[in-house]
């Protein structure tokens, strides 16, 4: 049996002081806190939102967004396009068709502005047969509208190219681009539509395609070319090495006609006009007077040939009612 600990051992523990400058906490009930103190202004010191936000690494960064879409009652093939150029550019929104009015203007860059974006890509389709692309930066511009020509969608091709989606393309261009003022206003627009931002969400970190620009005859042509890298071990090239890369044509095909360049966001001054732009109407109407005039011709030659009969009557035949009789 162990000895029992003596009376005078014992000793007491006090309990601990409260803090007199803590708050004394509320009492909680069923239906929530009990005479809850309200904090001081000096006890909780104002923090300012700034404060949280940490400095941005690297300086500038690159959040275009593109919204693309298209006008009602286009044509399945100019639509086909449109989906080539989304899957093309990872870091663009579509969006519902817009009515082709003249207020359509101030639609896009308020869808813009809802997607948070900067700049636009606006197909509009007239009479099933004639394609328009309005390229635009929203909301103070410029924009450029194009007539689009020479259209092959991806499906239509059916080449051999093939590139991950959502990779970042190498944008390219011709010495032309660097002559004039408006072609030099062109491929800036063109790099910050087609360029894809770096370190975008829905983008691969590499380059494996090419995106090729390119001035013949006043037009812009478009190609979009894989980057074939052979990757056997006795074929392995070095880092750097171009002599045994090659470039496979993926698609889509089409040609830009420049017609105009705006000042504003679809509208505003002319900044510049096309002088040998030829409306796809025009050309139409051209084309009917043409054929017209092989039927007016066929007419002129009828007529001809009635007046030479009457001016030159034959003469009466003897033996013409010999067998009447």
């Amino acid at each position: 049996m162990g000895k029992k600990r003596k009376h005078n051992e014992t000793q007491v523990i006090e309990p601990a002081k409260k803090d007199e400058d803590a708050p004394e906490r509320p009492k909680r009930t069923l239906l929530g806190w009990k005479d809850k103190p309200e904090a001081k202004e000096s006890e909780f010191p104002e923090v300012k939102e700034t404060e949280h936000i940490p400095p941005q690494q690297g300086g500038f960064r690159n959040k275009e967004k593109v919204l693309v879409t298209c006008s009602r009652r286009i044509n399945y093939r100019y639509r086909h396009l449109m989906l080539n150029l989304v899957s093309l550019l990872p870091h663009c929104k579509k969006d519902s068709k817009v009515e082709s009015t003249s207020t359509k203007g101030a639609t896009l860059n308020e869808l813009v502005e809802l997607k948070n974006g900067s700049s636009s890509l606006f197909f509009e389709c007239r009479k099933h047969k004639d394609l328009y692309l309005w390229m635009a930066k929203s909301p103070s511009g410029p924009s450029v509208k194009f007539l689009v020509n020479a259209v092959h969608t991806m499906e239509e091709l059916k080449l051999t190219g093939n590139h991950l989606k959502g990779s970042r393309p190498l944008l390219t261009f011709t010495a032309n681009f660097d002559k004039d003022t408006h072609w030099k206003l062109l491929k800036e627009m063109i790099i910050q539509i087609f360029g894809t931002p770096k370190d975008h969400r829905k983008s691969k970190p590499f380059y494996d395609h090419v995106f090729v620009f390119s001035i013949v005859d006043d037009h812009i042509w478009f190609r979009n070319y894989q980057i074939s890298v052979p990757h056997n071990e006795t074929d392995k090239i070095a880092r750097g090495g171009l002599d045994k890369m090659t470039l496979i044509e993926v698609g889509p095909r089409f040609c830009l006609n420049p017609i105009k360049i705006f000042g504003g966001s679809f509208g505003g001054p002319t900044l510049y006009e096309n002088p040998f732009f030829v409306s796809p109407n025009q050309i139409r109407a051209l084309e009917k007077k043409q054929k017209a005039g092989k039927f007016a011709k066929k007419v002129k030659a009828k007529t001809r040939r009635k007046m030479h009969e009457l001016s030159n009557p034959l003469e009466p035949d003897e033996f013409a009612d010999m067998w009447k009789e």
